[in-house]
């Protein structure tokens, strides 16, 4: 299938992902200024709590997608990444949903205007949903933290 923005499906069964190289990794981290959290938990003691704290303790503005919210680390919480206003700037979409579940996510943030990124966090593995962010032009990390990428590539 070839190499589209830095990032290569690997064969034409879609069996196998190769993430970004690290640099292209580095600069979307350095230049992503907003991070929509699909699944953000206002439970402490989740990974997506955690990994989402982090990041805007890094200076990341967050923004929360979960329905059973209202607000998350201080920010107003969304349905949906279409219920985000426009005016609002999306670099990355961080998902933490369950595999089956991120073909409609991606669908939807890949429509939205400026998404540079669709990052599946660490089990969340969809190969169908990355074919989908890479036809439209987005960038994919798959299957890995973007906190310990962040830590591995920018530092604490």
């Amino acid at each position: 299938m070839g190499d589209v923005k830095g990032y290569t499906m690997t064969d034409a069964s879609l069996s196998r992902w190769d993430n970004p190289p690290d640099d292209r990794v580095r600069s979307l981290l350095t230049e992503t200024r907003t991070i929509a959290v699909i699944g953000l938990s206002s439970n402490k003691t989740r990974p997506s709590h955690h990994v989402a704290a982090y990041m805007k303790d890094a200076g990341y503005h967050i923004i929360p997608v979960r329905s059973l919210v209202k607000t998350v680390l201080g920010e107003v919480a969304y349905n949906d990444v279409a219920d985000i206003p426009l005016s609002v700037d999306v670099d990355i979409v961080d998902i933490f949903r369950r595999s089956e579940e991120v073909v409609p996510i991606v669908t939807t943030a890949v429509k939205r205007t400026g998404v540079r990124a669709v990052w599946m966090q660490e089990g969340v593995i969809n190969q169908e949903a990355a074919r989908i962010a890479q036809e439209a032009g987005v960038l994919v990390v798959m299957d890995r933290c973007i906190l310990k990428e962040h830590v591995r590539l920018i530092g604490e």
